[in-house]
């Protein structure tokens, strides 16, 4: 049985640089890299496009990227629920009284009149902490979607609901001679 070897030489080139390099080596990086094109092998060149791990892992991280900014956004909320309850309940209170705050995990003895105020521009301060937060997670969310668009990525349990409504759809598509294609990325 004769078996087939793929070996790929990488040239180095010396400090004259490519261009400057002996005709005899310039023939023999050129014919090495016709054999690596011809071969199919995208080792060295320009790779033809990510691999389906990458394309997954990729997708993966932008998910999670999205799911944090929503986690920060919720825990933003719940400060602003809270500044909002402490804010109302200070507005009851005489403005002399003393009143204990958190700064920096040091407990400050201060009077209402101080410390309202700075919890209102903290409360508008998150507000558009929240807003800006947000903008970012739809602008994640339609890179996202372009994303599964351009690589045609499919949720696991997606497909399901999916396939039958594209079950009619497929079968006119072949009547009329054409056809999706089937290539494609499964992400659980």
């Amino acid at each position: 049985m004769n078996i087939k070897r793929h070996t790929t030489s990488i040239p180095i080139h010396s400090a004259r640089g490519p261009s400057q390099q002996h005709p005899s080596k310039m023939a023999a990086n050129s014919s090495s890299t016709v054999s690596k094109s011809s071969s199919g092998s995208s080792a060295g060149g320009k790779p033809s496009g990510p691999s389906a791990e990458q394309v997954v892992a990729t997708f993966q991280r932008m998910r999670q990227e999205q799911r944090s900014m929503a986690s920060k956004s919720a825990d933003f909320e719940m400060d602003i629920n809270e500044h909002g309850l402490v804010i109302e309940t200070l507005k009851e209170v005489d403005p002399s009284r003393k009143c204990f705050r958190l700064v920096g995990g040091v407990l400050v003895e201060r009077t209402v009149k101080e410390v309202l105020p700075a919890l209102e521009s903290n409360k508008e301060q998150i507000s558009k902490l929240i807003e800006s937060i947000n903008k970012q997670m739809q602008t994640k969310g339609r890179d996202l979607t372009e994303y599964r668009e351009r690589y045609n990525i499919r949720l696991v349990g997606e497909g399901e609901a999916e396939a039958q409504g594209q079950s009619a759809e497929s079968s006119s598509d072949n009547i009329d001679g054409g056809s999706k294609s089937g290539a494609g990325v499964l992400v659980s």
